[in-house]
């Protein structure tokens, strides 16, 4: 029998009570439950419990979140924008359908040109649409025919020649200045007269070019008659004059002798070809004028309105309207059975494919790394949670819940928590990121929304399930499986190469970075505890405490837990490794990218600067010696290069080869810094006693070597002399003129410049260093010679061209503005620097792109590594606080508490930073041979990655300082206030 509590003692304070006499209590009646009182809902009460937590979650949901839906967005974004901008700048006749057909023989008019116009624009609108404002349709003529007039320009006796066109939109884009436009209304044939004319009478109005008339000699009222034929040719009469406001318009396009009068050459002669544009009334007898017409329609492709990602349903569709079903339709549609289209597009969009697929791999590797760590993030978040609340979980099992119910629980906290910041999270990134496509997005943000959602409820899953014993082989075989899978990717990206040719990039292969950085992490996790717990053994053999403690707590695990479970502390340093090695991997791809350019850039000015003469003439005196005085160049080069010296006494007897005349010492010296052709200045020098009739030493390239011949050759300038050299050694390679199978010979300044007349003044300079393009440019204006308004003032320069008798026309007069149409003062001698050509070689959009996809990757990727390690130092708080607390009652100060965190945490990162830095270097190694870097450069260069260290090491040491600064600040600001709570209330635990 149960004995009864004895009854509470009343306060000293409180009155004393009569005494009354005992009677039995009355058992109080069971609690009835008011109307409508309900128990509080699980959901509510768990979320408010924890609003801190909840509001992580929801955090950590909606970034995780943000960046799936957002990656694929701007992915679609760039490459919308590459395939936009590659396509533009192709120009709009490659990017236009052209349509011809035979100008029917009856029939003939404005109206029926339009019919099968609109009939052209009803098969497109579907994967692409034609810009219906810039469509170019009419007629012209196939041959132009001579203009007979005896008043027209007739250069070298050939008479000028035109052909005649009608364009409906020709007027929109003209200025009619004299005359009046040709009539529209049809207008009868005239009867032959007494005199015996042509029935073809009246003549054809037609309007001309003001600037093409004044050039062939024609105005308003001239009747142009041109040869006969079999039955006769119409005359044409000029009825007006009219001017193009702007010939840049797309509309000129192929229509170059409209505007303008064109020179063509015929041998050593040239001849002037003008056309005119005739009226709508006159299309019936247009055919007439050489006896051939044709219809054609130009419709212009609106490559605004094209996407990457339907570029082969469009190639499909464009190739059935060239030659295909739609072209038979077209045919049968618009009654001309010789209608025919033409275009460049798809072997563009081809082209377009080929870049986006070289490009790919950079733009993927950022992602999957950030994908990965995210992953591992989430993982650790609901392992962590499931860890944090276990003791929960398991009260909740014992007092009767089952762990499908309390897994359904835990599913409806997390949708509540998620879903919101999910969907928020898309629809943010939609919003920023505008792009057509919704569906990659949505796919990619519902997965990592269902991996958020259900990291928790399955680790917690885990947990409840009864323990198993733990089979000895499941982390090998696994460990295997993942090493297997990183051989196989490894070999076929040495076999095949990233992204294969012809096919889009294999998601195995792209993922090879992040399957090393997984196999690294793997072995790490296994080294990292044995290597930590040597230092502790080390540590503990000295005096101190503080370093003993903390590497044996690295070592062993924290957040150890009885039963022999050990906490989750093996994902924060796979999380640390994953991004340093996607990041360190992509890094080193942008920094051969950034090498490639510099080097290209630099074969193609010759340096990091140069100044060139135009044709034969030579740079203005002191402008070389200034320009190797200017700040930063650290090697000038002065030469003199002729393109049109013979060389006598190869197998071919004479051929033509470039010759350069240089001082030998600069020139190996600028050899050397570009990787081009490097050689021994001692090679070319001269002996001072050296008869004079000696050949002179000269350098050969291959080009030269592969002409033939040995011993002594002849140099013929193009400026007269000759000069006997001799082959001292030859080089693949030549600054000054770079191509693979130029023939260059290069001669030493001194004896050559001695034999070879004017070689003494150089014409091109060439200069390293970090060169501002700007003074030099500036320099140069200030070297140009410029007409004094004295002859003999003193100082004045001597016009730039040797004998001429007035200055150039690119020369500026001093104190007078150029004159219209003359070049800037610059191009007089043209300036080009390194650091513009590797500007223009990264301007294609693609390449930026995809270098500002990567580097938001390694962003967010170290952000989620970070929040990885802070995540884990959260949830060991209260235990180390307790530790800390106990350390502190026994004289631990608070440095010293700070120093034990930092023992404690920063092993694994310190770990990770390191085997993150090399598995990024074995990663380059392995993959790196099989990149080709081509579209990235802007340029052709040879396949491969060069291993640098910059890229690699400060990414790892930037990471790991980011982490030890947070976990710095983490001890700092936290340690106080959870070691003062301890030490009021006790170890509860």
């Amino acid at each position: 029998m149960t004995t009864p509590p004895p009854s509470a003692t009343p306060p000293p304070s409180a009155t004393a009570p009569s005494p009354a006499p005992p009677r039995r209590s009355a058992p109080r009646p069971p609690a009835v439950p008011r109307a409508g009182t309900r128990p509080a809902p699980w959901v509510r009460t768990r979320l408010r419990a924890a609003p801190l937590g909840t509001l992580l979650a929801a955090a950590l949901a909606f970034v995780a979140v943000l960046f799936a839906a957002a990656l694929p967005r701007a992915q679609d974004r760039g490459a919308d924008q590459a395939l936009r901008s590659f396509l533009t700048d192709s120009g709009s006749t490659r990017t236009s359908l052209q349509a011809t057909a035979p100008a029917p023989g009856t029939g003939q008019s404005a109206e029926a040109l339009d019919r099968t116009l609109k009939s052209l624009l009803a098969q497109t609108g579907n994967t692409f649409h034609v810009d219906t404002d810039r469509v170019v349709h009419g007629t012209r003529t196939v041959k132009r025919q001579p203009l007979l007039n005896p008043e027209l320009s007739r250069p070298h006796g050939i008479p000028p020649m035109m052909s005649l066109l009608y364009i409906q939109q020709a007027r929109d884009h003209m200025k009619l200045v004299e005359g009046h436009w040709p009539d529209d209304t049809p207008r009868s044939a005239g009867a032959a007269g007494a005199t015996g004319a042509a029935a073809y009478e009246p003549p054809l109005q037609v309007a001309m070019s003001q600037q093409a008339a004044r050039t062939i000699g024609a105005r308003v009222g001239s009747v142009l008659r041109s040869a006969p034929l079999v039955d006769g040719t119409p005359s044409v009469e000029v009825v007006g004059l009219y001017s193009v406001p702007d010939e840049t318009e797309d509309f000129w396009v192929d229509l170059d002798c409209l505007p303008r009068a064109c020179k063509t050459f015929a041998g050593d002669s040239y001849l002037w070809e003008a056309d005119a544009l005739i009226g709508a009334g006159d299309l019936e007898r247009m055919d007439l004028w050489g006896h051939d017409a044709e219809d054609f329609w130009r419709l212009p492709v609106d490559v605004g309105r094209l996407r990457a990602d339907r570029l082969d349903a469009t190639k499909k569709e464009i190739a059935s309207y060239v030659a295909g079903p739609t072209a038979a339709r077209l045919a049968f549609e618009t009654r001309r059975e010789g209608l025919r289209t033409t275009s460049w597009l798809p072997e563009l969009f081809e082209q377009a494919h080929e870049r986006r697929q070289a490009a790919a791999p950079l733009a993927l590797i950022g992602p999957a790394g950030v994908g990965g760590v995210a992953f591992v993030v989430l993982c650790l978040a609901g392992a962590l949670a499931a860890d944090r609340r276990d003791a929960e979980l398991r009260l909740l099992l014992a007092r009767g819940g089952s762990r499908s119910a309390i897994v359904g629980r835990l599913l409806r906290e997390g949708a509540v928590t998620v879903l919101p910041a999910a969907a928020a999270a898309t629809a943010l990134a939609v919003l920023l990121l505008p792009t057509p496509r919704l569906a990659p997005a949505v796919l990619s943000a519902a997965a990592v929304a269902l991996l958020a959602l259900l990291t928790f409820p399955v680790r917690a899953a885990v947990l409840l399930t009864p323990p198993r014993p733990a089979g000895r082989w499941r982390r090998p075989v696994a460990e295997l499986l993942v090493l297997a899978a990183t051989a196989a990717a490894v070999l076929e990206v040495r076999r095949r190469g990233v992204a294969p040719a012809g096919s889009d990039p294999d998601p195995l292969l792209v993922a090879s970075p992040l399957l090393l950085a997984l196999c690294g992490a793997l072995l790490l996790a296994r080294v990292q505890p044995v290597v930590t717990g040597w230092f502790a053994r080390l540590a503990g053999r000295r005096s101190g405490l503080v370093g003993f403690l903390g590497l044996a707590r690295a070592a062993r695990g924290t957040g150890a837990r009885g039963a022999g479970r050990s906490g989750p502390s093996v994902l924060p340093m796979v999380a640390v490794l994953l991004a340093i090695t996607t990041g360190g991997f992509g890094a080193t791809v942008l920094q051969s990218v950034e090498s490639n350019r510099l080097g290209v850039a630099r074969l193609t000015v010759g340096g990091d600067a140069s100044i060139s003469a135009f044709g034969k003439g030579n740079l203005p005196d002191g402008l070389a010696k200034a320009a190797g005085e200017l700040p930063g160049v650290r090697t000038s080069v002065p030469l003199w290069v002729d393109h049109d010296s013979s060389l006598v006494g190869t197998v071919r007897r004479s051929s033509q080869v470039n010759l350069i005349v240089v001082d030998p010492a600069a020139y190996a010296e600028l050899s050397r810094v570009l990787d081009c052709g490097r050689f021994d200045p001692a090679l070319l020098a001269t002996g001072g006693g050296e008869p004079a009739d000696a050949p002179v030493p000269a350098l050969f390239t291959s080009g030269v070597a592969r002409l033939g011949g040995s011993g002594t050759f002849t140099v013929q300038p193009g400026n007269g002399g000759e000069v006997r050299v001799r082959g001292a050694a030859v080089i693949d390679c030549t600054p000054a003129v770079p191509a693979a199978d130029a023939a260059t010979v290069v001669l030493p300044a001194g004896r050559a410049t001695a034999l070879i007349g004017g070689s003494d003044r150089p014409n091109r300079w060439i200069g390293l260093g970090p060169v501002d393009g700007d003074r030099l440019r500036a320099l140069v204006r200030s070297a140009l010679p410029a007409e004094s308004a004295s002859p003999s003032a003193p100082g004045s320069a001597s016009p730039s061209a040797p004998g001429s008798a007035s200055p150039s026309p690119t020369t500026p007069v001093a104190g007078r503005a150029p004159a219209p149409g003359t070049p800037p003062d610059d191009e007089a001698y043209p300036v080009r620097t390194s650091a513009d050509a590797v500007a223009a070689l990264g301007a294609d959009p693609l390449q930026r792109s995809a270098e500002r996809l990567f580097w938001a990757s390694v962003a967010g990727a170290a952000g989620f590594a970070l929040l990885a390690v802070l995540l884990t130092l959260m949830r060991t708080v209260p235990e180390r606080a307790a530790l800390l607390a106990r350390l502190r009652t026994m004289g631990l100060r608070r440095r010293q508490g700070v120093a034990l965190i930092l023992a404690e945490t920063l092993p694994q990162t310190l770990a990770a930073a390191l085997g993150g830095a090399l598995v990024a270097a074995a990663a380059v190694a392995l993959l790196g041979p099989a990149m080709d870097l081509s579209t990235l450069v802007g340029a052709s260069v040879p396949t491969g990655v060069r291993l640098t260290a910059a890229p690699v090491l400060t990414l790892a040491l930037g990471l790991a300082a980011l982490v030890a600064a947070a976990v710095l600040v983490e001890a700092a600001t936290s340690g106080r206030r959870q070691i003062t709570t301890e030490l009021r209330a006790g170890d509860q635990r």
